[in-house]
Parts: structure tokens; sequence; C-alpha cells
């Protein structure tokens, strides 16, 4: 059986000196790990469209084994403008990461390709702030994949908004300062932008996504919202993210 589809390429691993295998972030089947034939010959089509953070048109073919092979590969986006940029270069592998652990296996996955694609055009063009990109790709993929937090208003009261509100990542609820304190709640506390802020990654319309402000002194408090409601809803750590948090104290 073959099928075409769009693909970008989250993985990639040489076997031998001419063949690679790759995990493809497809948006018809989802994850899909693909043998790619001669790809690591440089003058075969398919070297740089099976590469690393490559957006290609692909014909794939599902073997009686169940394993895939990519036939054919066109080039779309190679996402250039990621590589002069070593920090920008780590996020984006960090998104490849969050990629193969939230997004279906052999699934439609339109919207979780939609997103990543969206993050690394603005990440490669440098058009946001890269921790603004960030939190938004981390609560909508929590979202998309089942991991909706709560953030409607507080917990307890029903309050909607507050000077300051607590984000409890354990449990990705939110409450009003006074009954955080009230129950001796355990959390970020976040000012009222931040809130409107991380409320804004989860419910905005897709193509508003990534259309807000906030001021940058602001942006690592919310990127410790998102980031621990991450690692606690998947209960692991993400070795790019450590080593994006690394580049960033190094250059």
């Amino acid at each position: 059986m073959k099928f075409s589809t769009t693909g970008l390429i989250v993985r990639k691993q040489n076997i031998g000196e001419q063949d690679r295998l790759v995990t493809v972030l497809t948006k018809s089947h989802g994850i899909v790990r693909a043998f790619v034939r001669r790809a690591e010959n440089i003058k075969s089509p398919k070297c740089a469209s099976t590469g690393l953070l490559c957006y290609s048109k692909l014909l794939i073919s599902e073997n009686k084994s169940g394993t895939y092979s990519i036939e054919e590969a066109l080039s779309v986006e190679q996402f250039v403008g990621l590589r002069k940029n070593i920090e920008n270069m780590s996020l984006a592998q960090y998104f490849c990461e969050l990629s193969l652990m939230l997004c279906p296996k052999e699934a439609p996955a339109d919207d979780f390709l939609r997103l990543i694609l969206n993050a690394l055009y603005l990440l490669s063009s440098e058009k946001k702030n890269p921790l603004l990109i960030k939190a938004c790709v981390e609560m909508r993929l929590m979202g998309l994949c089942g991991y909706m937090p709560d953030l409607v208003m507080c917990g307890d009261c029903g309050t909607y908004q507050d000077e300051e509100m607590i984000f409890v990542p354990k449990t990705g609820k939110l409450f009003c300062k006074k009954c955080g304190d009230k129950n001796g709640v355990i959390g970020i506390h976040l000012p009222l932008s931040v809130v409107t802020a991380l409320r804004h990654t989860i419910y905005a319309d897709f193509d508003k996504l990534f259309s807000f402000e906030l001021k940058e002194e602001l942006l690592p408090l919310l990127n410790t919202a998102s980031e621990n409601y991450v690692q606690y809803m998947t209960d692991r750590d993400y070795k790019t993210l450590q080593f994006y948090k690394t580049i960033g104290n190094t250059v």
C-alpha cells in the first residue's frame, strides 16, 4: 500500500553508509517511522528532503511486515533560518521531542503538524520572541492531546480574574490569591497579564495563537508555568529542553 502526504522530519538516524531511518510527523498518519534508501548520498533527491526539520511532500509505502519506506520526497520548506541561530535550532529540536512524545501515531495529525510548522516558521524568521512561541507550543500541544487545563476561573470560588492568581501545574487548575492563601494552594503565582497570556495559549483561535503580546520580562514566568505543566502531565524531563537552557546561558 502506498499513500501521499506531507510531513516534517522530527528525527533522523543514519543506517549504514547510504540509508537513513526517519521519524516523520505527517498530516494524514501522525508519527510514522520510515526507511529512506540511499538518502545519505548527496546526489540523491531524497538527501535534503528527508533531513531533520525539513517539511516535504512524501510518497510512503507500507510493506507487508508493517514497516514504512519513503519512495519519493520533495522539499517544501527547510527552515534555513534556524541554522543561523543555535538557540532557535535547539528550541526547534525541543519541539521535535515534544512531537515524538505527544502527537498521535499512525492517525491524522493535521492540527499538530500545523502547530509545529507555524512555530518553526516564526522561529526561523525571528518574527516573535522564542519564549512566546515556546509557551504557545507547550500549552496548545497539551490541549490537543487531551491534557486541557482549566483556566476559566478560580477552582474554588469561581472568580474570573484577580490581580494575582495561582496556577497549579499538577492539576492544571487556577485559583485566585484569596482562595489560594486560604486553602494553602502550592503553585505558581502569576500577575493578571500572565494569566491572560496563559489563557490565550489554550483558548485562542488557532489563527490568532501567536498574536498576543506580553512584556519581555514576564515571558520567563509564562514559560515556567507552561514548562511545569508539560513536565507534570507527561511525567518526564526533556533532554532537548535542558540543552536549550544550557545554550541560552552560554551564548
